[in-house]
């Protein structure tokens, strides 16, 4: 495992990181101190799933009423008595929306508008992520001031210092990440200044995967050390220095497949990618909705 450096800013500063996700979505979280070492945290207690034994991920549910409010998000959006509830009062539920933000010039001729649940009336998919983030926003909010020491002392003087990491499929281009970090402000993470969007940083799912990857994977003893290519023509260079490896990252997630593809020196640490990104609609959802068609044929 490759260590990480200490944190080499002036000040301290709190890292929230939202993964939403077609189906499942989940927080990561770090607090920055100058000089120490990061440590990562995940969120893993939420509303309705506080008793999950550490469940990392929330389902990308809401449930929408009547006036456009969002009635139930998440894990809560699974309860029984908000579905009887849902059924009683005509609310709309709400999956797969993310699709909505896909990038048309995706390869896509298997997938329409028609084929994922309609938006709310009167509610655009950029609405529907913004009140999801301030959701995940909450989320974080009181998991970090319920299980930390002074925890609500630690977020009043940090809130004002919150950087955004979030993620986006490797298809998605300007188009798609100007509605994330517009979905940001709606959510009332960020103010619509210059400053405040300079808090937000957005990373391709198979560039954040390949992070995850060499943190985790890709330093271990049992990886292959099959080589790819000689950076070197120096016939004396230990072969370990001198040979790449080809490392491709899936990333198998409910709406889109991320292919991502790598060369790889591990002394010194050198990565490069060695193809273009893919992007491809034909995650587990797409699985399910074939398997079901198959079934009732």
């Amino acid at each position: 495992m490759f260590p990480r450096k200490p944190y080499d800013g002036l000040s301290r500063k709190l890292v929230l990181a939202f993964d939403v996700g077609t189906t499942y979505s989940g927080i990561s979280y770090c607090i920055l101190d100058p000089g120490e070492v990061p440590k990562i945290e995940p969120v893993t207690r939420y509303p309705a799933q506080e008793h999950s034994g550490g469940n990392s991920k929330i389902p990308s549910v809401l449930y929408y009423d009547t006036t456009g409010i969002p009635r139930a998000i998440g894990a809560e959006a699974r309860q029984e008595h908000i579905i009887e509830r849902a059924e009683e009062e005509g609310w709309v539920k709400l999956e797969w929306w993310k699709l909505h933000l896909r990038a048309k010039h995706l390869a896509a001729s298997h997938i329409t508008d028609n084929d994922i649940p309609p938006l709310p009336r009167g509610k655009n998919v950029v609405e529907v992520l913004g009140d999801f983030m301030q959701y995940l926003f909450r989320c974080a909010r009181s998991y970090i001031e319920d299980t930390h020491a002074s925890g609500s002392n630690l977020w009043r003087s940090l809130e004002d210092r919150i950087e955004f990491v979030l993620t986006h499929p490797n298809g998605w281009e300007g188009p798609q990440q100007k509605q994330i970090r517009l979905a940001a402000v709606l959510g009332g993470l960020i103010p619509s200044t210059e400053e405040g969007m300079a808090r937000v940083h957005l990373l391709t799912e198979g560039e954040a995967s390949l992070h995850y990857c060499v943190a985790n994977i890709l330093a271990s003893d049992t990886m292959s050390k099959t080589p790819i290519a000689v950076s070197g023509d120096d016939e004396e260079e230990d072969s370990d220095n001198s040979t790449s490896q080809g490392v491709v990252v899936i990333d198998a997630g409910g709406g889109t497949i991320d292919v991502s593809s790598y060369s790889m020196t591990l002394s010194p640490t050198l990565i490069e990618e060695i193809a273009a990104p893919e992007c491809r609609l034909q995650g587990s959802v797409f699985v399910t909705r074939r398997a079901h068609g198959l079934l009732q044929g």
